[in-house]
């Protein structure tokens, strides 16, 4: 029953894109706002499918730290759900991603639409410098910006250093950083099918002031915050993850 609900869900969220993106693109000439209300409906319609159909609902914790302007917001990234979620919770935002997704079909278009931010990896301080020019630009105009900082999902349990351009972005432009902690990936892992039933914990963190603060310092601040809740809200410790991968490496 678990495998056809997840594979019933699955089928139903990928056949809704179309019915969102193709009429949507009709509405590149009005305010992002517009564009942005219109495409987040999917996000809430899917978020709605998940509970229904896979019984996965979430819970948020920390609403009353979201601030009233933009902000950068730095998201533990263990599975595609925290990038429909946020939309559920956030005011309009946009993303810093890799480039290959803006050429998906529909969800490319989708994400063109919404102004994010694509970046080249491997481009060193060249994707830097465009994180920081286009995300000031788009913060300046009232939007909050996503930053991935592991910039890949992790599997529960498991750890990437934090990256350090969206770090520089919160330095560089003074806004603050919202730090969000969740354990999605333990109901929905990164290329699996299967959706587990339970809840989601999600946990918003006080904002960072970045001003006076260096890049390393505000990195420094969110990861050991995200890290910690994650850690304190999950079921699968780091450490357990850690002592169990130390023991096979000896044997």
């Amino acid at each position: 029953m678990l495998y056809i609900r997840s594979v019933l869900y699955t089928v139903v969220m990928i056949a809704t894109v179309p019915l969102f993106v193709i009429p949507g693109m009709l509405l590149f000439p009005f305010p992002y706002k517009i564009r942005y209300g219109f495409f987040s409906r999917w996000a809430y319609l899917v978020i709605w499918l998940l509970k229904v159909i896979c019984n996965l609902r979430h819970e948020v914790q920390g609403k009353e730290n979201i601030p009233t302007g933009p902000a950068i917001i730095f998201c533990k990234h263990q599975s595609l759900w925290e990038s429909i979620a946020l939309q559920t919770v956030f005011p309009p935002h946009l993303w810093i991603l890799k480039k290959e997704l803006m050429k998906l079909p529909f969800f490319g278009w989708a994400l063109y639409m919404l102004e994010s931010i694509a970046i080249d990896r491997k481009g060193g301080r060249k994707a830097v410098d465009q994180i920081v020019k286009q995300g000031i630009q788009r913060l300046d105009q009232g939007r909050w910006v996503v930053v991935f900082p592991e910039g890949t999902r992790i599997a529960p349990g498991e750890r990437k250093k934090f990256g350090i351009g969206g770090a520089i972005l919160a330095e560089k432009s003074g806004y603050p950083v919202v730090p969000v902690a969740h354990n999605a990936g333990e109901f929905w892992r990164r290329r699996a099918l299967i959706k587990r039933p339970g809840v989601i914990k999600i946990v918003i963190g006080e904002p960072i002031e970045t001003n006076g603060r260096t890049a390393v310092d505000i990195k420094t601040i969110a990861e050991q915050w995200i890290n910690k809740t994650v850690d304190d809200i999950s079921r699968i410790k780091y450490t357990e993850i850690r002592a169990s991968n130390t023991v096979k490496a000896k044997t």
